[in-house]
């Protein structure tokens, strides 16, 4: 019998049961080394003298997290991932065909890799519990299922459910797993084992989707559903930039009607799809995650819990922060002066559980942690303690004054400041070490990023502590030095800026977004100074031109003075509505000029290396993994470093030269452009 490093096999009362335990690591992945495992554990099992066969995780709370992300940074053409894949198909497949029935037992998450290995087997059981999640995220690393999954998953759910989890990569709980046919029972921990044997006794035919979910692998049917999911994938995101999706959407439409040969073409699919830039720049993606999340993370004296947040401050940042750290669980209370403020707020709180729960016991469990509180008593009990008033300096400092009195001695005391350096704060302080920057991003609940904002005076253990509580609430904490605009505003206020130029120059709003969005911003710049607020957006770009130099467009301050804010007052650059904004002829009828593109992404891209030069933050991989979570730069471009890297530095300084000696100063190249070499600083730990 062979040693297994990573599975133990054992026959308990009939079954055969697998766990897989990978070997020196917290979670379980597919490596290529497990897949190989499993197969000799199949080998081992005599199926002639079991009832059944179970395949569990002994890594608590989690079953399978995908397969090895590391392995797609080794391979280096389509063939060699030809080896890979074709051999873990080989494992499923065989898992499929097993004389006996086979059960999942899910514990914990069961992403990519992992749900293939589960819709391999004849049943699939789940712990209920909301922290738990299932899906095919496969197009988050910009390829598509590639163990089978893009067969068994339509198999067993239907195309519509089927190709809406591929074509987004989101995830979903247990309930709605269930709901969805995803699984066949969702039951408490404790239950598990139960229903293994459920399952097992029902002995009936492996589930699988029928009636019109069948009918539409039917040619003609299938050929006409492809095109309105082209169509619907095409209004987010663009071939050119994200393959994967339309990829998916041609493997079933030439072979939906045959299972042998979309298999087989999968295999083929998704191998050219692991070579691709855009696939190893998310891969790199993937990586920073991670890198980041390790911040918000400590061992040891270090560690600490964080059970109740105290916010100051209802608007809809405030209000937002609140309802975030009450549903990761925590206790918050919410203070303002004004009580319709609170109301506001607890009716956001209420949409955003009801949103992502989907449970009325757990909707009214989170509104229960969320508490409003006019009195500001929630303060002398706080973990956290979270200033997110209006902008203003002196009423932040009055903020801080009374809250050293009542806070907690080990309490972190927060401010959500945007662009006011600590150093102005701090003072209020008779301990200004203890003050921090705790910056979310709007919307709280999609933006991942939080900049831990560390002043002149900040502790080291303070920010510390910070980015454990903003890994605590499933944040990605990312230490920047306090100076005007910290990280992701000081970059990003030159880039909106220059597109008001290109406007106020009578180049079309649409037009400008267009080209921010084809590069592959998330939005385009007119839209997201309408979104943001222009009255914000003049007031950060005031204090950053105080600090840094360069002028304010007069435009820009005419519309605040006009009351045309944006979105939030109706008009701005663009109109808005109720359907969105009607941006119909803004901006004048001028031409697109060729460096429309260079004239935007120059600006963000050399604010960018100034960061760097200055120390803004320290790691040129957390500038990427932060303006790609914070402002959403085009992530298959792999973060701007990166992209600068990819394209050359001499090269690009060469064509920022070019924009300074026919724009001026506002194109000056950093220092930092000359004096840093970006490939080493990416490649330095």
């Amino acid at each position: 019998m062979t040693d297994l490093q990573h599975w133990r096999i054992a026959v308990e009362d009939g079954l055969g049961v697998l766990t897989l335990d990978k070997k020196d690591s917290a979670q379980n992945v597919l490596s290529s080394e497990v897949m190989s495992e499993l197969n000799l554990a199949l080998d081992q099992l005599d199926t002639g003298s079991i009832r059944g066969l179970v395949i569990e995780s002994a890594k608590g709370g989690g079953f399978i997290a995908g397969a090895d992300v590391s392995e797609f940074e080794t391979v280096d053409s389509p063939a060699e991932a030809k080896t890979l894949v074709t051999a873990a198909h080989n494992v499923l497949n065989r898992l499929e065909s097993m004389g006996v029935p086979s059960v999942a037992k899910i514990n914990g998450h069961c992403l990519g890799g992992g749900l293939e290995l589960a819709l391999a087997c004849t049943y699939r059981v789940v712990c209920d519990d909301p922290s738990v999640r299932l899906g095919l995220p496969e197009v988050m690393l910009g390829i598509h299922p590639g163990f089978g999954g893009t067969v068994r998953l339509t198999e067993t759910i239907g195309v519509p459910a089927a190709m809406d989890l591929m074509l987004s990569g989101r995830t979903v709980i247990p309930k709605i797993a269930k709901r969805m046919g995803i699984v066949d029972l969702a039951v408490p921990e404790r239950q598990l084992s139960r229903a293994v044997d459920f399952v097992l006794n029902k002995k009936s035919a492996k589930r699988s989707a029928g009636g019109w979910k069948k009918a539409l692998n039917v040619g003609p049917v299938r050929i006409a559903m492809a095109k309105f999911l082209q169509r619907q994938v095409a209004a987010k995101a663009d071939p050119n930039h994200y393959p994967a999706p339309y990829q998916i959407i041609e493997l079933w439409q030439k072979h939906g009607g045959d299972r042998k040969a979309m298999l087989e073409a999968e295999i083929e699919s998704v191998c050219k799809l692991v070579a691709t830039p855009t696939s190893r720049n998310l891969v790199k993606v993937f990586f920073l995650q991670e890198e980041l999340k390790k911040l918000g993370k400590a061992d040891g004296a270090e560690k600490r819990e964080f059970e109740r947040v105290h916010v100051i401050g209802a608007g809809v940042m405030g209000g937002d922060i609140a309802s975030w750290c009450a549903l990761r669980g925590m206790t918050v209370t919410i203070h303002d002066r004004s009580a319709e403020a609170l109301a506001r707020a607890r009716k956001r709180a209420h949409q955003l559980f009801t949103r992502k729960l989907r449970d009325k016991r757990l909707v009214q469990r989170a509104m229960d942690r969320f508490q409003p509180d006019l009195k500001n008593a929630g303060a002398q009990r706080a973990d956290v303690i979270i200033e997110a008033i209006f902008e203003n300096a002196e009423a932040k400092i009055s903020v801080f004054s009374e809250m050293q009195k009542v806070a907690k001695p080990d309490a972190i005391l927060a401010t959500n400041t945007s662009s006011i350096p600590l150093e102005t704060l701090c003072n209020a302080l008779s301990k200004p070490g203890r003050l921090v920057g705790l910056h979310f991003f709007n919307p709280v609940a999609k933006m991942q990023l939080v900049e831990i904002v560390k002043g002149e005076k900040t502790y080291a253990k303070v920010a510390k502590a910070a980015s454990q509580f903003a890994g605590q609430i499933s944040r990605l904490p990312v230490p920047v030095k306090s100076s005007p605009g910290f990280l992701v505003n000081r970059i990003l206020m030159p880039y909106l800026l220059e597109a008001v130029e290109l406007y106020k120059e009578g180049v079309p709003g649409p037009a400008i977004d267009k080209v921010a969005t084809r590069f592959g911003m998330p939005m385009g710049p007119i839209t997201l100074a309408d979104t943001v607020g222009l009255d914000i957006c003049l007031h950060v770009a005031e204090n950053l031109t105080q600090s840094y130099g360069g002028e304010v467009p007069k435009l820009l301050e005419d519309k605040v003075s006009a009351g045309k804010l944006g979105k939030k007052s109706g008009e701005g650059f663009y109109t808005w509505g109720k359907k969105g904004a009607d941006n119909s002829g803004k901006g004048g009828s001028g031409s697109v000029p060729n460096d429309t593109e260079d004239r935007m992404i120059f600006r963000y891209l050399n604010e960018t290396v100034a960061c760097l030069h200055e120390g803004i933050v320290d790691n040129a991989r957390h500038i990427d993994g932060g303006l790609i979570f914070g402002t959403g730069f085009a992530p298959f471009r792999g973060g701007p470093i990166s992209y600068i890297v990819e394209k050359g530095q001499a090269t690009m300084l060469e064509r920022l030269e070019t924009l300074h000696e026919k724009y001026g100063d506002r194109f000056k190249p950093s220092d930092g452009w000359k004096s840093l070499d970006l490939a080493d600083l990416l490649q330095s730990k």
